[in-house]
């Protein structure tokens, strides 16, 4: 991790880069394939991702999961490992429903399942290259760690 950048800096920047960009890869750690989902932030619950999807979608059933993501200018990346289960409190569903969420489903809430992914660990990586490595990158040079990226593992995201 690069001097200037705490963990903590690192994982406000992860959620302001999942706020522009609501989608992650995320899959079930039993041998089935991750797939790509909108999530939903919840300031009072910043360790949790939101999850609408159908009832029979893979997710749905539960259990350990690892998500992934890239920020929309591939400047961000992140792995996050956690548990994820189905969230029963109606009012948190209520109110993280949204047009963009209806929009997945043609019989409106009765066809919706809202998981929670509940995020254990982190690894965050913030690719901001200096303009200083930028060249070097064009001309053929060694970048050093000053100039390159921001590196976190964190065992949470707020």
């Amino acid at each position: 991790m690069a001097d200037h950048d705490s963990p903590q800096e690192v994982a406000e920047t992860f959620l302001s880069k999942l706020e522009d960009s609501p989608f992650i890869m995320i899959g079930l750690m039993d041998g089935e394939h991750s797939e790509p989902m909108n999530v939903k932030l919840d300031e009072a619950q910043p360790n949790t991702l939101f999850i609408f999807s159908a009832h029979d979608n893979r997710i749905a059933k539960g259990g350990k999961a690892m998500a992934q993501f890239v920020g929309k200018g591939h400047d961000f990346f992140a792995c996050l490992s956690g548990q994820v289960r189905q969230e029963t409190d109606q009012a948190t569903f209520d109110r993280l429903w949204d047009n963009r969420v209806e929009a997945w489903f043609p019989n409106g809430k009765a066809d919706a399942r809202l998981n929670r992914f509940d995020i254990s660990s982190a690894e965050l990586w913030e690719t901001d290259v200096s303009i200083g490595g930028r060249l070097k990158m064009l001309f053929g040079g060694t970048i050093d760690s000053s100039e390159s990226s921001s590196h976190a593992k964190v065992g949470s995201i707020a």
